[in-house]
């Protein structure tokens, strides 16, 4: 018997297991059985988006808020730049949602330097840097910003959340450790499940646990790498940055610092967690932050030594295969940054607005967890519905601020999360506390 005999023999048992020996008989039944073979075999929810399980795990909240008429405080269109203030189908409302942490965005200088690099070099890199060259305006940003933390280079992503995943993705592998803050964003975790290391946490803030755990597991790894943020964007507090600095010398660790929210909002004049606690930039290994919130733009930046830049620009995927920043994105960070070392004050007006803020709304019986009060405020509620009726409250009222439901938090942290500016007004602030207390 050949071996074409065999599988056609195979495959009319196969069709006869599935159609019946009605199906599988005759010459030009069996090409046609195999796609009725085909299209049997494969449940219907694998072949329809609406059948996913993830998006019918999105339409149980969805028809619960439905139930009980709450406004999905979702994908809100703003007509306008979001500031203190914000337009949303024609009403003005106090804004808690945006990052705009120094109202630099919409600032006319940073909106002018943006217009100028369009004029200069249009409105997209169009390419790779790799194969199609840089812009000046490109490492201009990186230069300054290697200066602000006083490190020896710095390399701009397209992307804040493709910065970590990349970086992390590039540099680290299945033989190694990485060790984070439980409160981590989802950025690092999914940085580490492309690099296939082993993944452990440690409680938040705790650094005896983290001692703790590199002290019992730490030799069983190649390299090793310690990531925390510099201003935790759900609860606004901030790491033991020295203590994590002496454990990461005596584990022979690396030591990751994600600067999201605490470039412009940290320290006296803005220049993060390193200036909070008095430290000099090479202390930390790798610098990581974004340029979307206190920089007016969008994208991140990974700042060091220059061996670690030179490794992610030739081998970091969300950088070689991907297009330069955009020449007035990256113009109106640079604009930014500039501005924010120029202007402290703006920083000062922060500190003062979001620890008014924080003061009231404990007073008033708020909980508002770990915050230390540099820009951002939670207000936990206990529950996920809670939250939903609390923001809608407030949305009646004029006070535009989101809620942070399960999962993104665990069910009895959900909570309001209220993000303050410099360009916020005591009135604003002391408004906002005395609707808080008529509405929960």
């Amino acid at each position: 018997m050949t071996q074409s005999t065999l599988g056609r023999k195979a495959k009319q048992q196969l069709i006869e297991r599935f159609l019946g020996k009605k199906l599988a008989t005759g010459a030009a039944v069996p090409g046609e059985a195999s796609r009725v073979l085909m299209r049997t075999a494969v449940p219907e929810s694998f072949t329809r988006f609406d059948r996913h399980p993830l998006y019918e795990k999105m339409l149980v909240p969805k028809a619960a808020a439905d139930r009980l008429g709450l406004r999905n405080p979702f994908f809100i269109a703003h007509d306008g730049v979001a500031g203190a203030v914000t337009r949303i189908e024609g009403r003005e409302y106090i804004n808690f949602s945006s990052y705009n942490y120094l109202g630099l965005s919409g600032h006319p200088a940073i909106s002018k330097a943006a217009k100028d690099a369009i004029d200069r070099y249009g409105t997209s890199a169009s390419a790779s840097r790799l194969v199609a060259g840089e812009r000046p305006i490109q490492r201009e940003l990186e230069e300054t910003l290697a200066e602000l933390y006083e490190v020896e280079d710095c390399v701009v992503f397209v992307s804040g959340h493709a910065t970590n995943v990349f970086t992390i993705a590039t540099l680290f592998g299945p033989k190694d450790l990485i060790i984070h803050d439980s409160l981590i964003h989802n950025s690092v975790l999914e940085g580490i499940r492309l690099a296939g290391s082993t993944r452990r946490s440690f409680p938040h803030n705790d650094t005896q646990a983290l001692d703790a755990i590199l002290a019992e597991i730490r030799g069983q790894f190649e390299r090793a790498l310690i990531v925390v943020e510099g201003h935790y964007s759900m609860d606004g507090d901030l790491p033991d940055l020295p203590a994590l600095i002496d454990i990461k010398r005596r584990y022979g660790c690396f030591l990751m610092v994600d600067e999201a929210h605490s470039l412009g909002v940290i320290g006296a004049t803005g220049k993060g967690i390193r200036e909070h606690h008095g430290v000099a930039g090479k202390d930390v290994d790798i610098w990581m932050g974004t340029l979307s919130k206190t920089l007016a733009g969008c994208g991140g930046y990974i700042a060091g030594e220059r061996a670690l830049v030179e490794l992610l620009k030739y081998n970091a995927p969300g950088f070689v295969y991907s297009v330069g920043i955009a020449p007035p994105l990256a113009a109106a960070s640079l604009a930014a940054l500039k501005i924010m070392q120029k202007e402290p004050e703006r920083v000062a007006r922060l500190h003062e607005n979001a620890q008014r803020f924080l003061t009231l709304a404990r007073a008033a019986g708020f909980d508002t967890g770990s915050s230390q009060g540099f820009a951002i405020v939670p207000i936990i509620t206990g529950s996920s519905l809670k939250a939903a009726k609390l923001s809608n409250r407030l949305f009646e009222r004029g006070i535009n601020v989101q809620p942070i439901i399960y999962p993104a938090v665990e069910e009895k942290a959900a909570r309001l999360r209220f993000f303050l500016s410099s360009l916020h007004t005591e009135g604003q602030i002391r408004q906002t506390i005395e609707v808080l207390k008529e509405s929960a």
